[in-house]
């Protein structure tokens, strides 16, 4: 599974995937700091990246239909600081061996996971 991770969380998700056997990248290791919404999901698009973000924009599944896309991860918490976050992609991580994001929204808050197909 190949994810991208989006500039508004901890580059060490990137490090954490690929430490459990995943490709990831970052926006920043891209150069697409700054850029729109609609591009950062096309290049997912292009490389078959599942995005990881904070950015509830994606959770709207009228503008971002999951069956179009590798798969979307929104972490929406009440917390957003980097120990948190990090906690809550590590609860998460081993669904990854289990289930494919592929067409997916993936809603994570702090006590559940929602998804859609």
């Amino acid at each position: 599974m190949k994810f991208k991770i989006d500039e508004n969380l901890p580059a060490q998700f990137a490090e954490i995937l690929q430490d459990a056997g995943f490709d990831a990248l970052t926006v920043l290791d891209q150069n697409l700091k700054g850029t729109i919404d609609s591009k950062i999901i096309e290049i997912c698009q292009q490389e078959d990246r599942a995005l990881i973000t904070l950015d509830l924009d994606f959770a709207d599944i009228r503008s971002y239909p999951p069956s179009q896309y590798p798969g979307i991860l929104v972490l929406r918490t009440k917390r957003q600081d980097k120990i948190y976050l990090i906690s809550l992609l590590q609860k998460v991580l081993p669904l990854f061996y289990q289930e494919s994001i592929n067409h997916q929204l993936w809603i994570l808050e702090d006590a559940q996971l929602r998804i859609r197909e």
